[in-house]
């Protein structure tokens, strides 16, 4: 790698600890230096926020205005208007665990240029280069909903509850994307290459964001499949964003989690990031040696 911005990093992370530090403040500090590195690189190369701009967008102009007014939600009309208050706390969700991808392939990329080995020859706390990496692509999740949330008010999506509600929507979104982060970080760690890390960061998110209610009601899928997307992760958070956005449309579906939705969203996100975290910590403790 050896820019003049990883060796300044290293120098200051070098200079700030003289010996290996443990404890919380020492991890926390260690981990905003290194989130700070990721996000004057994300700054740098401007086309990583753009096309990851690019697909959200797409997915709400072509649902709006392609298929909005052929996709029927019980109990209501079938104009796109109506379905577009539907759609967009899946959008949201959607857009907020796609960043897995990125945050996989990041995290591959450093492994195969180099760049861990750097950090690992530094006093700093092992698990800083993983958290920071998170942090870095939480706050890039944090701008790409605040573009995409505009985007979706010019195609006549509303808030309906107020705007302490509306935060607390964007507060489980942020949470759901930063929990899936981490299970980003283990696949970066986990694969050779970053084609590789991209290609497994997306695959298996295909089924987990279709077989949800992010884009029709679980109800209106076969009956074995039915469990499946009332306790999919994604399902509550699409969920309790629509109670939260005041956006439901038609009938809210009688499951457990889906009456409970920000409760069962929180309890999700909160238990990926702990098994990850601890699941990618300990991957690359062992991959660094």
């Amino acid at each position: 790698m050896g820019t003049a911005t990883e060796h300044a990093i290293e120098h200051a992370i070098g200079a700030a600890m003289p010996t290996p530090r443990r404890g919380l403040s020492a991890t926390l500090h260690d981990s905003w230096v290194v989130a700070k590195r990721n996000l004057r690189r994300m700054s740098r190369i401007p086309e990583i926020v753009v096309f990851g701009l690019m697909q959200p967008v797409m997915f709400v102009l072509l649902f709006s205005y392609v298929m909005g007014g052929a996709i029927k939600i019980p109990g209501t009309d079938s104009s796109s208007g109506t379905y577009i208050q539907f759609l967009m706390a899946g959008i949201f969700a959607q857009t907020v665990t796609f960043a897995v991808a990125g945050a996989s392939a990041g995290i591959a990329e450093d492994m195969t240029k180099g760049l861990v080995d750097r950090f690992r020859s530094l006093p700093m706390a092992r698990s800083a280069v993983l958290v920071g990496r998170t942090l870095a692509d939480l706050c890039q999740t944090a701008f790409t909903l605040i573009v995409l949330a505009l985007v979706a008010l010019l195609v006549g999506w509303r808030i309906h509850e107020g705007a302490l509600k509306a935060l607390g929507a964007f507060g489980l979104l942020l949470l759901l994307g930063y929990a899936f982060s981490w299970i980003g970080a283990l696949i970066g760690l986990s694969v050779r290459s970053p084609e590789a890390a991209t290609s497994a960061g997306l695959i298996w998110l295909f089924p987990l964001t279709f077989v949800s209610n992010a884009f029709v009601p679980v109800s209106s899928m076969p009956g074995w499949l039915q469990g499946v997307g009332y306790w999919n992760p994604f399902s509550a958070t699409v969920q309790a964003c629509r109670d939260l956005f005041g956006n439901q449309v038609g009938p809210v579906d009688a499951a457990w989690p889906m009456q409970h939705a920000a409760l069962v969203s929180m309890l999700w996100s909160l238990v990926i990031t702990a098994v990850f975290s601890w699941l990618s910590v300990r991957k690359y403790r062992s991959a660094v040696g």
